[in-house]
C-alpha cells in the first residue's frame, strides 16, 4: 500500500506497524492471491510498482522470481530493504517507470494504483516495461458502496473530522468500478486476459489498532489532534462492534478486484 507518497510521506513507525500488523493480516494473503492469479513462475523478471513494505516482490521472489520493487515513500523502503537486502529496491514514480521498455516478464500493482494521481499514466508505464507476452497484473478495491466493513469507520471520521475528511481515508475504493478500471487498460495499451472479484478479510487484534494504522498511513493524520482521534476510535468501537469477536479482536471483510492484461 502506498499512501498518495507524492504528497505524503508516512513515519517509519507508521511503516514499521504497517508491516507488523496489516501485512500477515491481510496484504501477505493478498500477494500470493495476485501472484498466483499472475502466473509467475521461476526465473520471471517482476516488477512490485508501489510495492510499500515489499511483500509482492518477497512473494514473488519465494516463488523463483527476479523481483525489483518500486515505491515513493522512504520509510516503506526502509523496511523492505531490511527484511530482504538481497531485492533490487527503488525509490521512483508508477507514472514514471525508471526501466528500459520490456525491462520485466511480469509487472504487479496490489492496493496502489488508486493511490497514483494520474493511473491511466501508470497503466501506460506498466504495458511499457513489461515485455511482448509478459503480463500486467494489478489489484483494486471494489467500490465504496461494496465494503460493509469500511462504513462505520468512515461514519466516524465523517462526525468528527468532517464529511470532505472521509475522502483521505476512502481513497481506497476510487477505482472500484471494475468495468471502468477494463477501459483504462485498454487505452493503457493492455489487452485484458482475465478478471476476478472476491472478498477478503481484513484481520486485526483490535478496533484501535485498525483505527491507528488505518488513519496513520494517510493524510487524514495530518489533521487530527490527539482529541479528535480518541473521539473516532470511540466511535469506531460501537460500529465495529458487530465484526469483533469475543476477544475483541476484528474480522472486516473487503472486496477486491484483480485484472490481469498483456501488452496489446
Amino acid at each position: 500500500m502506498s499512501t498518495r507518497p507524492d504528497t505524503f510521506q508516512i513515519p517509519a513507525e507508521v511503516a514499521e506497524r504497517y508491516e507488523a500488523e496489516f501485512v500477515p493480516s491481510l496484504f501477505a494473503p493478498l500477494a500470493v492471491r495476485l501472484v498466483a492469479f499472475a502466473g509467475i513462475t521461476a526465473g520471471d523478471r517482476v516488477l512490485d510498482v508501489g510495492c510499500g513494505t515489499g511483500i509482492v516482490a518477497r512473494t514473488a521472489a519465494d516463488r523463483g522470481g527476479a523481483a525489483t520493487g518500486l515505491d515513493l515513500n522512504e520509510a516503506m523502503l526502509a523496511v523492505a530493504r531490511r527484511l530482504r537486502p538481497d531485492l533490487d529496491w527503488h525509490r521512483g514514480d508508477a507514472a514514471a517507470l525508471p526501466f528500459p521498455d520490456g525491462s520485466f516478464d511480469v509487472t504487479l500493482c496490489q492496493s496502489v494504483l488508486m493511490f497514483v494521481p494520474e493511473p491511466a499514466a501508470a497503466l501506460r508505464e506498466m504495458a511499457r516495461v513489461t515485455a511482448p507476452g509478459g503480463t500486467v497484473a494489478v489489484q483494486v478495491w471494489g467500490s465504496p458502496q461494496s465494503q460493509r466493513g469500511f462504513r462505520p469507520l468512515a461514519e466516524a471520521v465523517a462526525r468528527h473530522a468532517g464529511a470532505d475528511a472521509v475522502d483521505l481515508v476512502s481513497t481506497y475504493f476510487r477505482l472500484g468500478d471494475l468495468d471502468a478500471l477494463v477501459r483504462q487498460c485498454d487505452d493503457a495499451g493492455l489487452a485484458v486476459t482475465g478478471v476476478e472479484t472476491s472478498e477478503v478479510t481484513l484481520h486485526a487484534p483490535s478496533v484501535d489498532a485498525y483505527v491507528t494504522t488505518e488513519i496513520g498511513s494517510t493524510p487524514l493524520a495530518e489533521r487530527l489532534d490527539a482529541a479528535a482521534h480518541d473521539r473516532i476510535r470511540a466511535d469506531a468501537r460501537a460500529g465495529l462492534a458487530p465484526f469483533c469477536d469475543t476477544s475483541g479482536a476484528l474480522a472486516l471483510p473487503f472486496e477486491i478486484h484483480l485484472v490481469r492484461a498483456r501488452p496489446a
